[in-house]
């Protein structure tokens, strides 16, 4: 057996990053030809553990500033006028993409499917609705809406 780490995730070995052992065949005529991996030698673990360092302080200073955009988003709360029918009822809605603008007013810039809104608000009141910052970060951002005068 021969150890090797892997370049690209593998279902039947591993992860990117990975060292597995494997027949030294397998290695020599299908993994190294392939790109598939690298042979784990004393300078290529370093490389690689290296590679795993930069990586992580980068993972964690891009989770800082989206925490720090969440923050801020926190904070925000929107005012959207509309016009009612009776019973207070808006002639229209307030959908993610209303939302989405007002953010953009406000310096963020959010996807409309980060915001998630199960469906468009169709009366006057305060409600909260969560942004997706970050695939694991999610922030929320107050919505007012207000009877247009």
């Amino acid at each position: 057996m021969m150890k090797v780490i892997l370049t690209e995730n593998l279902s039947s070995l591993g992860q990117i990053g990975q060292v597995v052992n494997v027949a030294p065949g397998y290695a020599r005529n299908y993994l190294f030809p392939q790109g598939l991996a690298l042979e784990a030698t004393g300078k290529n673990v370093k490389e690689l553990d290296h590679r795993k360092r930069v990586l992580a302080a980068k993972r964690e200073k891009i989770r800082q500033e989206m925490l720090s955009v969440a923050e801020k988003i926190n904070q925000v709360k929107l005012v959207l006028r509309r016009k009612v029918a009776d019973e207070d009822k808006l002639y229209g809605s307030v959908s993610a993409a209303d939302i989405q603008s007002a953010l953009e007013e406000r310096g963020f810039i959010v996807a409309r499917k980060d915001i998630q809104l199960d469906q468009p608000i169709k009366q006057l009141g305060e409600f909260t609705v969560s942004v997706r910052v970050d695939a694991q970060i999610a922030a929320t951002v107050g919505v007012v809406v207000e009877k247009e005068e």
